[in-house]
């Protein structure tokens, strides 16, 4: 199985995002030849016992209700054979090779990618009919799968079949295909969909970080808070008389306006809570701290071994942003960097293994030998 490239057909990355990102949905046939699920529905099922990781399971009873059970589970022998699936988040943060899938898809930033939700379905199971407020792209393993999805539909009424589940009404499907190993199928924001499986089956749901106007206030209000900043009252020293005492002219409206859009404009703030925000990570992550922290001697040590490979944590989110100050975030931490630090961080970001032959190369430098150790004490990286 090549899970590097994406087989396209007649399309390419840039026709599908003038023509079908966040505009309609699509299914490519064999979009991923000879595949295989990266993780076996055991292996799921033992995640989904883990406290710290996201698991549901979703089912139909024998009185057509349905039912949402949150793990950790001990068990699975009471839903039988068929009408349930089990839902486990950021199944990227656990196994390497499901982080792996989000190797197609660099063509879109890293930072929009939220996380790969892997689901094991039963025969006729599923979640019902809904909507998503963002991207998804489903990769079908294992197994079949029935997946309708319609456009756009503000006609749609909201069902409450359960107080965790929230589905909608019957729609009309512009897609209606039958889903095989290897498949994939892109779902926009607000698209209805509804996927039924017809056998045992896995899929992998790359989901979109889509962050609300709402959330991204709220954040930048919380760091304002945290850094003490914003605590400078209004002021209207060149303030006109008032003829009417009652009312909020539309001078004092946009005063106003511009004396809160103050904090965005400071460039350097705004930079570094945009790069914070977007690699903080939502799910739990394996951090692997060392016992003892790494110096440069310990350092030079280990680097001196030949056959040593340097890895990230999976799941890890990481960027660069290179306008006012060249920053290297991961996982909602800042490390800045100058030009002698550029490249060993832009190979940090892109979170490929690292040879101790390639780090040799960097360590000559004392800042890319700190930078390098800092990632690793903090456990963002590892030694295999």
């Amino acid at each position: 199985m090549n899970i590097d490239s994406l087989n396209w057909g007649d399309l390419s990355p840039e026709i599908f995002l003038a023509q079908y990102w966040q505009k309609k949905p699509l299914l490519i046939k064999q979009a991923f030849t000879n595949f295989e699920d990266s993780i076996t529905a055991d292996e799921l099922a033992g995640l989904a016992m883990e406290g710290e990781i996201e698991s549901r399971i979703v089912s139909v009873n024998s009185k057509a209700e349905w039912q949402v059970d949150h793990g950790p589970f001990e068990d699975f022998s009471q839903y039988g054979e068929t009408d349930w699936t089990l839902l486990v988040q950021a199944v990227n943060n656990w196994s390497r090779p499901t982080h792996d899938l989000l190797t197609p898809f660099t063509f879109i930033p890293s930072w929009r990618i939220d996380d790969v939700m892997v689901s094991f379905s039963t025969p006729n199971g599923g979640v019902g009919a809904h909507l998503d407020q963002y991207d998804v792209f489903i990769i079908q393993g294992s197994g079949k799968r029935r997946w309708q999805v319609g456009a756009p539909d503000s006609s749609l009424t909201t069902l409450i079949p359960h107080p965790d589940l929230k589905q909608v009404s019957k729609f009309e499907p512009i897609i209606d295909e039958i889903t095989q190993a290897g498949d994939l199928l892109y779902i926009p924001p607000n698209h209805p969909h509804n996927g039924v499986s017809i056998e045992n089956s896995v899929n992998f749901s790359i989901g979109f970080q889509a962050p609300s106007s709402q959330e991204l206030w709220s954040s930048f209000a919380d760091k304002l808070i945290d850094n003490n900043l914003g605590e400078q009252r209004f002021s209207d020293p060149e303030r006109a008389l008032s003829q009417t005492s009652f009312n909020i002219t539309q001078h004092d409206k946009q005063q106003l306006k511009a004396f809160m859009l103050q904090q965005l404009d400071q460039e350097g703030f705004y930079e570094q809570f945009i790069g914070q925000y977007l690699t903080q990570g939502h799910h739990a992550l394996e951090i692997l701290v060392p016992v003892n922290d790494i110096d440069e001697e310990k350092l030079k040590d280990i680097l001196s071994e030949p056959d040593i490979l340097f890895m990230p944590v999976s799941g890890l989110k990481a960027a660069i942003i290179n306008d006012n100050q060249t920053t290297l975030y991961i996982n909602g931490e800042s490390f800045a960097l100058d030009n002698n630090t550029l490249e060993l961080a832009q190979h940090l970001a892109q979170q490929k293994p690292l040879t101790t032959k390639k780090l040799k190369s960097f360590t000559h430098c004392l800042k890319n030998t700190q930078l390098l150790t800092n990632v690793l004490n903090k456990g963002y990286w590892y030694i295999e």
